[in-house]
């Protein structure tokens, strides 16, 4: 988030509006504190006091409109038209992937070229910064296991059918999924690589949650569950040999 913030303030764009299920709104907002911007973020009914407190905390103006968040952004979108103020979604930015992005120049740093990624969709914005860095150091062939819960696979639904679906309805406890519809650009990305779609239970992700809790003493929330439960609750869709990445991202929005 700081990259678009930063890139914006720098063109002498300081007011931002954002719709958000929580964690993005959370990014723009610290990112606003510590940038100089002034930001106002939507959130769906879903988002919890305790989430719309810590954004709160760090000077933007939060407003709770509709059911879900496909409602909050189109809010926030008639309300950034109207005061002037640069729109931002949660996962549909091109500047959002360049920062994703980077989390693969740490890993080539860090570990070096792996075989397989697991990784959290919602919006698909994540998603996209991944395989943009896959794609920047020429890892084509690293496999890609993308995660959802069962009441919010827009992604896993749409790479199936390979074109956008979108969902009647978000119902899961992993909130920060609830995108109804994705990304083209998730779409037409995973085109170029091998992505392996995997959807699960709400139980499921809450139960890596609690057994990445016990190893690391770190609480995530069910949207990260669903990445972590790959290890845990899937093995089969890994191999001994492999380096695997797991993105493990999303702890702002939950409590034990």
């Amino acid at each position: 988030m700081s990259e678009l913030v930063s890139h914006h303030i720098s063109q002498g764009n300081k007011n931002f509006v954002a719709s958000s299920g929580g964690n993005a709104g959370l990014a723009l907002a610290y990112a606003g504190y510590k940038l100089g911007g002034k930001v106002k973020v939507i959130v769906p009914k879903t988002t919890s006091q305790f989430m719309i407190d810590k954004i709160s905390r760090l000077n933007a103006d939060v407003e709770v409109f509709g059911e879900v968040w496909d409602e909050a952004h189109q809010h926030a979108l008639s309300i950034a038209q109207e005061s002037y103020a640069i729109y931002v979604s949660p996962f549909d930015d091109s500047l959002l992937w360049k920062g994703h992005s980077t989390i693969i120049d740490e890993c080539a740093e860090q570990i070096g070229e792996v075989d397989t990624i697991v990784l959290a969709v919602g919006g698909g914005g994540l998603l996209c910064g991944v395989l943009e860095g896959l794609k920047k150091h020429g890892w084509m062939n690293t496999k890609v296991i993308t995660t959802e819960t069962e009441g919010a696979a827009s992604f896993a639904k749409s790479y199936a059918a390979n074109e956008l679906i979108e969902l009647d309805a978000i119902n899961t406890i992993a909130t920060s999924l609830g995108a109804k519809k994705i990304t083209q650009a998730a779409l037409d990305r995973s085109a170029e690589f091998n992505v392996q779609p995997l959807v699960m239970t709400d139980e499921q992700a809450i139960k890596a949650t609690q057994l990445f809790l016990k190893e690391y003493n770190v609480l995530v929330e069910p949207a990260c569950g669903t990445a972590v439960a790959v290890p845990y609750l899937f093995p089969e869709l890994l191999s001994k040999d492999e380096k695997v990445l797991v993105i493990a991202c999303g702890g702002a929005n939950v409590k034990l």
